[in-house]
């Protein structure tokens, strides 16, 4: 069971949950996807009645998102007494909402399984399992025949940290660069709003750009003409926009934060987490060293025999339902 998925899955987790289930089909088990309304993980009487409801209609295993699972243990604990519950963690909730800490922590104590999506994720809630996610093999990024094109892809949010690109490039505004922020742009409004007025108050509006969500071929469009992703977020579980890039040959600079230090160890430059003077000379020998750019793209090249792909990630999701049931499913 998974929160209702957007329309266009731009986020990370509902892609990861997507292709898990796709995955596992193929291996053949049987999978009821169960997305569940509701303001997760802080849901109103009636989401919480429909999640009370879906637990109770039944004694089979059930696979919940953390984000549906962990803010309501006392939806979902009593059930684990009764039947096989593995929860899958996403970006533990207690980062982010403290409170809601010692209830996630109760839901998994209780599941009879718990599965992460990232080795630093793992270590934060003891998960037995880790589960990082594939990407799909891309062809070689093209780049720009001109001024440096900067991709930051994700939701814009003060988790994902744009603005702290933004004062970032201000700073160096003498070298040719351009940057695309794609991405929702719904979630924060109002941070969304403090982010154009910044780069209009910088004299930036006609070099970077907030086209919103993009997918399918404006997507692909975008990752070809790219030549540096920059992910200066301030909480990362994983990253999979880095392994995205690495999957073209396009470094990464990235802050040094969550998840992302096992993701970009190789093909990118950590810089420290809402440090901007340690952004703006990172990005300053980008620009000025062309010896240094082209021995990141070699090193992220390099990389793109080493990812591994989405149904590695269901293999291994796969065997930890086994294991917990004690069977494997019908192929």
């Amino acid at each position: 069971m998974r929160p209702v998925a957007e329309e266009v899955l731009v986020s990370g987790g509902d892609l990861y949950d997507a292709r898990v289930i796709a995955g596992l089909r193929e291996l053949g088990w049987s999978v009821d996807d169960v997305q569940l309304p509701g303001a997760w993980p802080r849901p109103g009487p009636s989401a919480r009645d429909e999640l009370d409801a879906e637990l109770a209609g039944g004694d089979g295993p059930v696979l919940l998102d953390g984000l549906v699972a962990c803010g309501v243990p006392d939806v979902v604990v009593p059930h684990a007494a009764r039947r096989p519950l593995a929860v899958l963690v996403h970006l533990p909730l207690g980062v982010e909402q403290p409170d809601l800490d010692a209830g996630e922590r109760a839901v998994l104590r209780a599941a009879w399984v718990v599965i992460a999506t990232s080795p630093w994720t793992a270590r934060r809630v003891g998960a037995s399992v880790v589960a990082t996610p594939g990407v799909d093999p891309a062809p070689l990024a093209t780049g720009s025949d001109g001024a440096h094109h900067l991709l930051c892809l994700g939701a814009v949010t003060p988790t994902k940290g744009q603005d702290l690109l933004v004062e970032a490039l201000a700073a160096l505004r003498e070298h040719p660069w351009t940057l695309d922020l794609v991405g929702p742009t719904g979630r924060a409004p109002g941070f969304v709003a403090d982010l154009r007025a910044a780069i209009d108050h910088h004299g930036l509006a006609d070099r970077v750009r907030i086209p919103g969500p993009r997918t399918g071929a404006e997507l692909d469009a975008i990752w070809d003409a790219t030549d540096l992703l920059v992910a200066p977020s301030r909480v990362e579980t994983y990253g999979m926009v880095v392994t995205e890039a690495l999957a073209r040959g396009i470094p990464v600079v990235a802050s040094a934060v969550g998840g992302l230090p096992d993701t970009a160890a190789n093909g990118g430059v950590l810089t420290p987490p809402e440090d901007v003077p340690a952004l703006v000379a990172t990005l300053y020998r980008w620009f000025a060293d062309r010896a240094h750019r082209d021995g990141l793209r070699i090193s992220a090249s390099s990389q793109r025999c080493s990812l591994h792909p989405w149904t590695q990630t269901s293999r291994r999701v796969d065997r930890a339902l086994a294991e917990l049931l004690e069977f494997r499913p019908l192929a």
